[in-house]
C-alpha cells in the first residue's frame, strides 16, 4: 500500500502548480540562459553631438534633408521607402534648384526602387517620375538613360507579373520624354541595345514568340517566352498601349509615319506626301515634286525668321562655301572641244544609269533593316493581335449593350499596332516595289475580321447618354481602317512597277498557296472600296454614320482626321479600277467641294491646299505614271478650276497671318502659271487677275485708296517678291495685252510697292513682260 500511494503522489506532482510564498518571485529555471549585458555608453551616430549639422539645409515638414531621404530609400520598411519618395517630391517642389545639383544621386538611388516588391512604393515612384521628368531638360536626362533603361528592362523580366506591368508603365514615362533613346537599336539582334531589350520585354510579357524558324519570316514561330501568367484585360491593355507607343516612335521615318496624325498634340501637322511616290518613275522625281510647294517659312520660329535667306545677291563666280542647291561647278560644260566624248562613252553612261535605276527598282541593294525588323515583329505579333481582337469584338460591337471602355481601347490599340507595323512595311512596298506577301496576307486577314463591323459606330440603347470619348474611339477606328485599306491598295499599285524578275519570284513563292480567284478577290476589294469611299464622303460632309443606333450631331472634320484620310483618298482616286469608278468620282467631287467650301480661317484649310494643289501639279510632271489625270473629265476639271479661282480670295482673307499657307498658295499659282497648266484658260487668267487686284489695293467709296493685305506682309520677306513674281508671270501669259484686268493689276501692284524696297525689283521684272 505505501508504494502505490507514493506513486500516485508522484504522478499528481507533475500536474500541480507550485504555490509561491508571499514576498518571493518566480524561481528561475535551472536551464535558463542569461542574455543580460552591461555597457557604459550607447552609440547613436546620427544623433551625436560631435557631428556638425547644416542648419540652413532645406528640409521637409518632418525635418528630413535630401541626404536623409536618400538613406530612407534603402530602408527595410516599405512604408518608410514610400514616405521617402513622397518627401523627395515635397522637398524638390519647394526647392527646385536641388534637382540640377543632385540629379545624379537622385536617379542612381531611385532606379533601385523600380523593381520594389511593394506596390505602394512603385506607385509612388511612378507618380514621382511623372512629375520629375517634366522638370528636367531633355539634354540633362539623356546621360542617365542607360541606367534607367537597364533597371526597367530588368524589371520587365521579373518573376512577379505585377512588377513587369509596372515596368511597362515606367517605359511609358520614358517614351514620353526620350523616345529616340528608348527605341534606339530596336532593329539590331544584339542584346546590348536598349530598344531590342525593351521590345523583347514587351513580347515576353505578352507570351509572344521572339524568334522564327528556319524559313525566316515564312517559317513557324518559335515561342521563346517563359511567361505562363495569363494577363487580365486591364494589364494587357497597359502592355499593348505601351507597345503601340513604342512602335509608333520606332517605325517613324523622315516624318512619313502616319501615327502622328491621330495622336499628335502639336498645333502644326505636316501634310504627308509619301503616298504619291508609288506613281513616279524614280525617287528623285518624287522628291523634286514634293519640294514644289514646300514653304520657306518656319512655323516654330518667330515671325521674322525663315528657313531660307531673305534675299540673295548675284555673284559672277561660284563659291564653294555657298549652301545653295541650284548652283555648282559644271566641268563638262567648259571642257575643251578636243576632249569630246565618243559614242562609246555615251553608251557606257546610258548603260550605267539604266543599271543603277534597275537595281533601285528591283531592290538589289536589299530592303531597309527597319522594314525587315517591322516585318519580323508583325509576323510575331499577328496571332496575339488576332486573338485579342476576336476576344474583345463581341463586347465592343454588341448591338444591345454599351461598349465597355477597356475592351474598346484594346481594339483601338490593336489597330494602332497594325497601322504602325503594316504601314511601314507596305509603304516600302509602294515606294520601292518590293514584295511583302506575308505582311499583305496578314493584313488582309486582319481586315477580314474588321470588315463586318465597318463603319464602326457606338451601339446600345437609344436613350443612353452620349459618351464623347467612346465616339472619338470609334472615329479613330474608322480612320485606321481606311488607312489599312489604303496600304493594300498602294502596295498593289507599287507592285505594278516591279521588274519582271520580281514578278517571277513572287509567282514561285506563291506556288502551293490556296488563293482566291482574281474575280472573287476583285469583288471583295470593290465592296471594301465602296464602303470606305462612302464613309469618307459622309465624314467630309459632316454627316454622322448611317449605321449608328444612337443619334449623333454632325460636326466638321478635324485636321488630324483629314490628314490621316489623305493616303486613302489618293489610293481610291488613283486606283483606275473600273468596278469602283463611280465611287472614285463621287469621292473626288466631295473632296473638291469640301476644299472650296471650307473657311479660310479653318485649321483644315492649309491641308486642303497642300493636297489639291499637288493634284493639279501632277499634270505636267514628266515622270508621273499614275492613273489620275487632269483633262479627262470635264466635271472634274471644272471643280479644280473653281478651286483655283477662289485662291485669291483665300489670300485676301488670310492677310498677314498664316504666312506658311499664304506662301503655299502663291507658290502653287506661280507653278501653274509657269507650267502653262491646261486648267488655266483665258477666262481663268482673267478671273485671277481681277481677284488679285484687291490683294494690293482697295478702292473704298468714302476712304478712297486703301492698302490691301500685301502691305501686311513682313518687310523684306521672300513672300513679298514671290507675289510680284506671280503677278509678272500671270501678266506675261496674257495673250491679249489690251485686257483691262491686266492694266488694273499692274497699276495696283505699282502703287503698292511705291516707296518700298521691292519697287526696283518690280520695275526690273516688269521690263521683260512689256
Amino acid at each position: 500500500m505505501p508504494k502505490s500511494s507514493k506513486k500516485k503522489k508522484d504522478k499528481a506532482a507533475d500536474f500541480n502548480k507550485a504555490k509561491l510564498k508571499l514576498g518571493k518571485g518566480k524561481q528561475t529555471p535551472s536551464n535558463a540562459v542569461d542574455t543580460s549585458f552591461k555597457a557604459r555608453s550607447i552609440a547613436l551616430p546620427s544623433q551625436s553631438i560631435a557631428v556638425e549639422k547644416d542648419g540652413d539645409a532645406p528640409t521637409t515638414k518632418r525635418r528630413l534633408t535630401f541626404d536623409a531621404l536618400i538613406m530612407h530609400l534603402k530602408h527595410y520598411n516599405a512604408a518608410t521607402r514610400r514616405d521617402a519618395i513622397l518627401g523627395l517630391r515635397e522637398l524638390l517642389e519647394a526647392h527646385p534648384e536641388l534637382i540640377g545639383t543632385h540629379l545624379t544621386t537622385l536617379v542612381n538611388n531611385c532606379i533601385r526602387v523600380i523593381g520594389d516588391e511593394d506596390s505602394n512604393v512603385r506607385k509612388a515612384l511612378l507618380s514621382f517620375f511623372t512629375w520629375l521628368f517634366r522638370q528636367i531638360p531633355r539634354d540633362d536626362l539623356i546621360p542617365h538613360s542607360p541606367v534607367l533603361l537597364l533597371f526597367t528592362t530588368s524589371a520587365q523580366t521579373h518573376i512577379f507579373p505585377e512588377i513587369r506591368i509596372d515596368a511597362v508603365r515606367f517605359l511609358d514615362i520614358f517614351l514620353e520624354h526620350i523616345p529616340d533613346v528608348v527605341t534606339e537599336g530596336w532593329t539590331q539582334h544584339a542584346s546590348g541595345s536598349h530598344g531590342r531589350r525593351v521590345l523583347e520585354g514587351y513580347l515576353g510579357i505578352l507570351s509572344a514568340g521572339t524568334s522564327f524558324g528556319e524559313g525566316g519570316d515564312t517559317g513557324p514561330v518559335q515561342a521563346t517566352s517563359t511567361a505562363s501568367v495569363v494577363l487580365s484585360a486591364t494589364s494587357k491593355l497597359v502592355v499593348l498601349r505601351s507597345l503601340a507607343h513604342f512602335l509608333s516612335h520606332a517605325v517613324a521615318v523622315s516624318g512619313r509615319s502616319s501615327d502622328a496624325t491621330l495622336e499628335s498634340t502639336s498645333t502644326v501637322l505636316a501634310t504627308p506626301t509619301w503616298y504619291f511616290s508609288s506613281s513616279f518613275a524614280s525617287t528623285p522625281a518624287f522628291e523634286a515634286f514634293d519640294a514644289l510647294l514646300r514653304p520657306t517659312w518656319n512655323p516654330s520660329s518667330s515671325t521674322s525668321q525663315y528657313l531660307g535667306s531673305a534675299s540673295r545677291a548675284w555673284a559672277p563666280e561660284f563659291s564653294e562655301d555657298c549652301e545653295e542647291d541650284f548652283v555648282g561647278q559644271f566641268d563638262f560644260a567648259v571642257t575643251p572641244s578636243t576632249s569630246a566624248w565618243t559614242i562609246q562613252d555615251l553608251s557606257d553612261v546610258v548603260a550605267e544609269v539604266n543599271t543603277s535605276n534597275e537595281d533601285k527598282r528591283s531592290g538589289s541593294n536589299g530592303p531597309d533593316p527597319q522594314v525587315i525588323a517591322a516585318a519580323h515583329v508583325a509576323r510575331t505579333l499577328h496571332p496575339t493581335l488576332v486573338s485579342t481582337f476576336l476576344d474583345c469584338a463581341p463586347a465592343v460591337f454588341s448591338p444591345s449593350t454599351t461598349p465597355p471602355e477597356t475592351e474598346t481601347q484594346m481594339v483601338l490599340v490593336v489597330c494602332r499596332i497594325c497601322r504602325s507595323l503594316y504601314g511601314r512595311i507596305l509603304q516600302d512596298a509602294a515606294e520601292s516595289g518590293r514584295s511583302h506577301d506575308t505582311a499583305e496576307d496578314d493584313l488582309q486577314t486582319m481586315l477580314s475580321y474588321l470588315s463586318p463591323y465597318f463603319p464602326f459606330t457606338v451601339n446600345g440603347p437609344v436613350h443612353a447618354k452620349r459618351d464623347i470619348k467612346l465616339e472619338q474611339y470609334f472615329q479613330d477606328l474608322n480612320l485606321i481602317y481606311c488607312e489599312l485599306s489604303s496600304f493594300l491598295v498602294l502596295a498593289s499599285q507599287g507592285s505594278e512597277r516591279r521588274p519582271p524578275t520580281l514578278h517571277k519570284q513572287k509567282a514561285r513563292s506563291q506556288r502551293g498557296r490556296p488563293a482566291l480567284s482574281k474575280d472573287s478577290a476583285m469583288a471583295v476589294s470593290a465592296r471594301q472600296i465602296e464602303r470606305v469611299s462612302q464613309y469618307i464622303v459622309q465624314l467630309l460632309r459632316g454627316e454622322p454614320p448611317s449605321s449608328g443606333v444612337q443619334p449623333s450631331l454632325p460636326r466638321p472634320i478635324t485636321p488630324q482626321a483629314y490628314v490621316s484620310l489623305l493616303p486613302t483618298v489618293w489610293s481610291l482616286i488613283n486606283g483606275g479600277v473600273a468596278e469602283v469608278s463611280d465611287a472614285s468620282t463621287s469621292l473626288f467631287s466631295t473632296v473638291a467641294d469640301h476644299a472650296i467650301k471650307v473657311s479660310s480661317t479653318s485649321a483644315v484649310k492649309r491641308y486642303t491646299i497642300d493636297f489639291i494643289g499637288r493634284l493639279v501639279l501632277l499634270d505636267r510632271e514628266p515622270e508621273y505614271q499614275g492613273s489620275f489625270r487632269n483633262g479627262r473629265n470635264p466635271e472634274q476639271d471644272g471643280k479644280l478650276q473653281e478651286w483655283i479661282t477662289q485662291l485669291p480670295k483665300t489670300l485676301w482673307e488670310l492677310g498677314g497671318s498664316h504666312l506658311p499657307t499664304t506662301e503655299v498658295i502663291i507658290r502653287l499659282l506661280l507653278r501653274l502659271s509657269q507650267r502653262r497648266s491646261r486648267l488655266l484658260h483665258e477666262a481663268t487668267y482673267s478671273s485671277l487677275r481681277s481677284r488679285l487686284v484687291p490683294y494690293f489695293s482697295i478702292s473704298h467709296p468714302t476712304r478712297g485708296k486703301i492698302n490691301g493685305p500685301y502691305a501686311k506682309l513682313p518687310a523684306n520677306s521672300p513672300i513679298r517678291r514671290l507675289v510680284l513674281d506671280l503677278v509678272a508671270t500671270i501678266v506675261g501669259n496674257v495673250p491679249d495685252k489690251a485686257d483691262t484686268t491686266n492694266a488694273d493689276l499692274v497699276a495696283a501692284v505699282a502703287e503698292a510697292v511705291q516707296g518700298t524696297a521691292e519697287e526696283p525689283y518690280w520695275a526690273g521684272i516688269t521690263m521683260s513682260v512689256r
